[in-house]
């Protein structure tokens, strides 16, 4: 029998899965990466895949002139909905899956970059996925725009500085703001890619390098745990069969 296969829309290189993609290996899927940022006028077809991953970037939702593709990408996304394929959105890729479903994306009054307690909703509490976060967990975040709920969806997580920090439409749909995919190697590469150092001047004095670090060693561990957690119930609800062994929750 085949191996299940997964799409991924990625934007930059450094933007990868993260700790997402050992989970998805090890659940037996062949990875797709669709690269929109080296080829951009790329667009897949969604036949054979049983889930779309649209990972985050530097860009900002609206900004489809200059990123053409991200057009492309709020179809896709419909359709992958319509398909009732599992999908699910990190950072940018939330905010696009919330434009796609008809909600909104605005900028929020002051970028969350570092490490930031979010609070579970009650619908949150109750979630099959984010069912190991605490009620109020700390995640690692890396963006300055905020989302609007679409019709429909299930409000799971908010934060002081952006009211939703996670949603989810139907069963099998999901949005992220947080990056629950980074370990240490991923934000370090962050801190200094030179994608993100205007970003970074522009908060100087508010978002501090050093100390994101200095708090990356003690957070990290626990946020590897949680995203093995997270991830493996979002994985374990795919409905196709046979059923693929139950991931490990070590």
């Amino acid at each position: 029998m085949a191996r299940p296969k997964i799409l991924v829309f990625q934007h930059v290189p450094y933007e990868p899965l993260g700790t997402l993609d050992p989970l998805l290996k090890q659940a037996g899927f062949r990875i797709r990466y669709v690269n929109f940022g080296r080829e951009p006028e790329s667009r897949p077809s969604l036949d054979g895949y049983e889930a779309l991953i649209v990972l985050g970037g530097p860009m900002n939702s609206h900004q489809i002139e200059t990123h053409p593709n991200l057009i492309t990408e709020l179809e896709l996304i419909r359709e992958a909905c319509d398909r009732r394929l599992s999908v699910l959105g990190i950072c940018l890729g939330a905010q696009l899956l919330a434009k796609a479903l008809g909600g909104a994306v605005s900028r929020n009054p002051t970028r969350e970059i570092g490490w930031y307690d979010i609070e579970l909703t009650d619908a949150g509490s109750e979630d099959p996925v984010l069912s190991k976060f605490a009620t109020v967990q700390e995640v690692f975040q890396w963006h300055e725009d905020g989302i609007q709920l679409p019709p429909g969806a299930v409000h799971l997580a908010t934060s002081s500085a952006s009211n939703v920090q996670a949603f989810r439409q139907g069963e099998h749909i999901y949005g992220f703001q947080f990056h629950l995919e980074a370990d240490q190697s991923l934000i370090e590469r962050w801190l200094t890619v030179p994608a993100n150092r205007s970003t970074l001047q522009d908060e100087a004095g508010r978002v501090d390098p050093d100390r994101v670090r200095q708090q990356t060693i003690g957070s990290v561990g626990a946020l590897e745990a949680l995203s093995r957690e997270t991830f493996s119930r979002w994985i374990e609800r795919f409905e196709f069969g046979p059923r693929r062994r139950r991931l490990p929750s070590k």
